[in-house]
């Protein structure tokens, strides 16, 4: 006789999220009890080896007061919050996410700016409520998804640039040789970042299935552990 187990209910922070990022990043994006204590921007600047306020800068100087921005993930720290003040109140901010606790902490840090809406969203597919968005950004997200998402991602934001506007990917980079920061890389990579060393042996256009459409552009920082890359899209 077969017995009818009831359905255990799913946790509301694990419903709908990739099982990619459940069984590689549930201890930085997920749980949320360790995202929230992850959630600072001492963290921050201890991961990115105290160059966050140089990468936050180098990201921010592409908002206009004005612009409207799609922001394709929630980021640990103050960077929305300062993002969605440079874009201002003649402005638009739309950040997106695919988990709910990044959405909670999202939603928390932004609730007392008009400007900007929080939306739950693959960055893979999700499509802007208008084609008027100016600048569309990422900030250290490629790094954390499978090639075949990284490509699924950029080809979406791609599309979605308007002639004459600007995608923005702020992320990692193959270190110089003498940098000695890339043998510490790589070895984290190897421990909790699976997907980032790809970024290290292709550029981000060689995801983009339409990259002749654009001009590309791109600065690398910190003997070049980051890169700045800029698409803009040709008239």
């Amino acid at each position: 006789m077969t017995q009818n187990h009831p359905k255990l209910p799913v946790d509301p922070y694990y419903e709908g999220v990739p099982e990619y990022m459940t069984q590689v990043y549930d201890w930085a994006y997920v749980n949320p009890r360790k995202a929230g204590w992850l959630d600072r921007n001492l963290v921050v600047r201890v991961l990115l080896f105290f160059n966050d306020q140089r990468l936050m800068r180098a990201y921010l100087e592409q908002i206009r007061p004005g612009d409207k921005v799609w922001q394709v993930a929630h980021v640990y720290g103050d960077l929305v919050q300062r993002a969605a003040d440079r874009a201002g109140q003649d402005g638009r901010f739309v950040l997106t996410d695919i988990t709910p606790v990044q959405i909670e902490h999202a939603e928390r840090k932004l609730r007392d700016r008009p400007q900007a809406a929080v939306v739950r969203a693959n960055a893979g597919n999700y499509r802007l409520e208008s084609d008027d968005f100016n600048l569309i950004c990422s900030f250290f997200l490629l790094h954390e998804v499978p090639d075949h998402l990284k490509r699924a991602i950029v080809d979406n934001m791609l599309s979605q640039v308007p002639p004459g506007g600007r995608a923005v990917f702020v992320d990692y980079h193959r270190p110089k040789p003498w940098q000695p920061i890339g043998w510490l890389l790589k070895w984290v990579n190897r421990a909790l970042e699976p997907f980032a060393e790809a970024l290290w042996n292709h550029e981000i256009r060689d995801y983009a299935q339409e990259a002749d459409g654009f001009d590309w552009s791109k600065r690398t920082l910190f003997g070049g552990v980051y890169q700045v890359t800029t698409a803009k899209r040709k008239p």
